[in-house]
Formats: structure tokens, C-alpha cells, sequence
């Protein structure tokens, strides 16, 4: 089974990902991970990248496409995988489709979008503290620490992180939603969609991804 897995940040799609790869015993592949297997293993795209990276600039999609293609088209990912966050753009996904025209591999079964509305996102986001001595990380809701403002392992003050602020993760989601409400629509013509409701308890989530793809559970 070969997919694609998205969703803004903090829907879950990761925790989703790391499961279903362990049940079906196919790997996650993330851009990340790809970025570094290939710098760690010095290939030519590998090095390529590198370069990028240590100047701080992104890696270009030309680039990111190719290492893709090694990974995808490699022993470990013959049985399927689980893309990650990738694509992240219709350009990347013409030209992942590409890749499978070029190569002669099986295309995408499934592209899955991991729904929650907004201003749930931002709860989740915005109520994350972490201990900047420890890297213990609490939330005010679900996960909150015995002392308010204090970390159950080591009593350090707890602090919230810019990229958790409200405003920063609103400003993440415009972003994310202007970037792929067309990637929707593009897999979405291709009869490729499938849409999981990810709000609530992560079995539950985990069910209703399942259901989806037409998988028995464990």
C-alpha cells in the first residue's frame, strides 16, 4: 500500500503514520528523514543537499524530488510506504507523479487528509509548555503538570514556545491551507482523497483511518 498522509500541524497525522507503518510493516518516509539518510550516506543528491542546508537555505524541489526517488523506488519501500507530509505542493506532486511514469512503479492508492478545525488546532498547539531544563513537555488540558507552571521531573519553570503562541500557529495554518487547498483539489480529481475527522481520542482516529482504507484493525 503506497501513501501519502497530510494535515496541518498538530492534527495528528504523524502519530497515525507511525502506527499504521508498524501494523503493515512499511516504512515511514518523511522529507526529514530523507534529507538526512542521504547526507549521512554521502550520495551525489545527498551532498547536494548538504549544501543547502548548511548555508540555511531550503532544499530545492529538484533535489528533494530525486532523493525521493531513490527512496521510493529502493528495496525497503517495495512493499509501500507512508509519505509523510510529502507532497506538500501540487508542483511536488506532478512531479512525484513523474517519478512513477519515468520509473514504472505502482502509483499512490491513497492520499489521506487528516481534518481538524482550526481553532481545535490551536488549543492543541497553544497549550503545550516544555521545561527548557529537562525538554519535558506537558499540556494545560490533557496533560498538565501537578504543580501549575512547574515540571513534575525536575521543578524548573515551564515556558511556552514562540512556535506554540496563538498567533504563531494561526499564522502556520494560513499558511498551510493557502499551500494545499489546491494539492486537495489535484488529488481529489485523481479519485485519490480520502478524508479522516481526526479530532477526539487517537484510537478512535486510528479506527476511522482504517475504515477508510479498507484495513482490519490489530
Amino acid at each position: 500500500m503506497r501513501l501519502v498522509f497530510f494535515g496541518a500541524p498538530g492534527v495528528g497525522k504523524g502519530t497515525q503514520a507511525q502506527r499504521l507503518a508498524a501494523q503493515e510493516r512499511i516504512p515511514q518516509v518523511s522529507t526529514g528523514e530523507i534529507l538526512r539518510e542521504s547526507v549521512k550516506q554521502g550520495t551525489a543528491l545527498g551532498l547536494q543537499a548538504k549544501g543547502f542546508m548548511e548555508s540555511g537555505k531550503l532544499v530545492p524541489d529538484d533535489v528533494v524530488i530525486g532523493l525521493a526517488r531513490e527512496k521510493l523506488t529502493g528495496q525497503e519501500c517495495s512493499r509501500g510506504y507512508i509519505l509523510d507530509g510529502f507532497p506538500r505542493t501540487v508542483a511536488q506532486a506532478e512531479a512525484l507523479d513523474r517519478v512513477f511514469q519515468e520509473t514504472g512503479s505502482p502509483g499512490l492508492d491513497h492520499v489521506v487528509s487528516f481534518d481538524v478545525p482550526n481553532d481545535q488546532i490551536i488549543r492543541r498547539l497553544s497549550g503545550r509548555r516544555s521545561c527548557p531544563t529537562c525538554q519535558t513537555v506537558y499540556h494545560i488540558d490533557h496533560d498538565p503538570p501537578k504543580l501549575e507552571g512547574r515540571c513534575d521531573k525536575c521543578g524548573g519553570a515551564l515556558v511556552q514556545r514562540v512556535d506554540d503562541k496563538p498567533e504563531t500557529v494561526e499564522s502556520r495554518l494560513k499558511v498551510f491551507d493557502q499551500q494545499t487547498s489546491p494539492l486537495v483539489a489535484y488529488y481529489q480529481k485523481r479519485g485519490l482523497l480520502r478524508r479522516v475527522d481526526s479530532t477526539g481520542d487517537i484510537n478512535e482516529v486510528y479506527r476511522r483511518l482504517l475504515k477508510v482504507l479498507g484495513l482490519a484493525g490489530v
